[in-house]
């Protein structure tokens, strides 16, 4: 039997009543989802000329209630209706048609939507984010720092001595959540090494609409003058990790957020680091070394700075789910001036480092948190028919 409750808000609304009316819809999603049905959002834009009305589904509309709120807020402000529904049966897990419905291939970005996901992907990436970071989906603050040491975690730690860690030991990447007013906090997720991790993570991450990702790992440094512990800002990627290239192809543009690369070189200049911008290869194979002469072409060519393994993967995913993210690595070896990286060598190198690194980090945040309370603006990531909620240009 079809759950019988609807809730509607129309405008106007008075500002003084908008977070009730909000909440009485958001109540409404969660009660139809507990009712084991989909939630459906159906908002009337009257100021669209070409997509007026938009609607879309959720899985464990609790998960994104913060992200759902600010949208709503501002959709509302702007003089939208909005109306929340039961859509159809929520699909187990188990159920045949569940896997068909995860194909993002199938989703027709021609028809404005209301969010990026079908709730059946929402559903199975929330759940793949407990299981591989130990911690509730519903932690996940609205800025997310990715590293690939665990030396980034003691630092976070001795910050964050409050910090919700994972619930059990031996998850593949633990996350770590310092959290904040309205979830405006920051989470650490240790990846550890490797483009699938990095990319695993995002697929599922992007399903919480957070705020910002920026990579905190260290890298080869790729120039002469460069020293141990200086830093590296990315300004584009050379792709050559390879797992996102059937959905993206290596000659789509992916580039930093310019804003949030701006907070980090205002950081970076604060605290009297060196640091050099440029292009960051980002390569599948740990032992490059071994085979040179095709990656020092490409990385020549390139006039790449520095080599890693997760940057670029994560800069594509965040471009792919238009999310602002960027990438600030530090030069632990040099292995074209014969600085290997070496065990006692590199460990050295990050305890000195490790603090730095994420104060600079988390001093860009203060930036955004500041300057734009409602989320970097995302025009550079967002598509001609962007398939997000919106009520500005960018989301006629």
């Amino acid at each position: 039997m079809t759950p019988a409750m609807i809730e509607q808000v129309r405008p106007p609304v008075p500002a003084e009543k908008l977070d009730h009316e909000i909440a009485r819809l958001l109540g409404a999603l969660q009660s139809v989802y507990d009712d084991c049905w989909y939630p459906e959002l159906e908002v009337v834009r009257p100021w669209s000329t070409h997509n007026p009305r938009i609607s879309g589904e959720f899985a464990r509309p609790c998960a994104i209630r913060r992200y759902l709120h600010r949208e709503l807020r501002g959709l509302l402000a702007a003089g939208a209706t909005v109306t929340a529904r039961a859509a159809r049966p929520a699909r187990a897990f188990t159920d045949p048609e569940f896997f068909a419905a995860l194909d993002e291939d199938r989703f027709d970005l021609r028809v404005k939507k209301l969010f990026l996901f079908g709730p059946e992907r929402m559903a199975l990436s929330l759940d793949r984010l407990s299981h591989y970071t130990g911690t509730p989906a519903e932690s996940f603050q609205r800025h997310v720092l990715f590293t690939n040491y665990a030396m980034h975690v003691e630092s976070f730690l001795e910050r964050f001595p409050d910090a919700e860690r994972p619930d059990r030991a031996g998850v593949q990447m633990p996350a770590y959540h310092h959290a904040g007013a309205d979830g405006d906090g920051v989470t650490l997720v240790n990846i550890g090494v490797g483009p699938a991790n990095a990319k695993t993570v995002t697929d599922h991450l992007a399903v919480l609409r957070p705020d910002t990702m920026i990579m905190i790992g260290h890298c080869g440094g790729l120039r002469n003058r460069q020293e141990l512990g200086d830093f590296v800002l990315a300004t584009a990627y050379q792709r050559a990790d390879h797992v996102l290239d059937e959905v993206l192809p290596a000659d789509v543009p992916v580039i930093p957020s310019i804003r949030l690369n701006g907070y980090l070189m205002d950081a970076l200049g604060a605290a009297e680091a060196t640091w050099r911008p440029g292009v960051v290869h980002t390569t599948d194979n740990r032992n490059w070394e071994f085979n040179q002469a095709a990656t020092l072409h490409r990385m020549r060519l390139a006039r790449a700075v520095a080599v890693d393994m997760e940057s670029a993967t994560i800069a594509a995913n965040g471009f792919r789910y238009r999310i602002p993210n960027a990438t600030l690595l530090c030069v632990s070896d040099k292995p074209l001036h014969a600085e290997p990286k070496l065990a006692g060598g590199a460990r050295a190198f990050y305890e000195a480092s490790k603090r730095k690194h994420l104060g600079i980090a988390l001093d860009a945040l203060d930036r955004v948190r500041d300057e734009h309370p409602d989320g970097l603006p995302g025009s550079e990531v967002r598509s001609a028919d962007e398939p997000l909620l919106g009520n500005g240009p960018d989301g006629a």
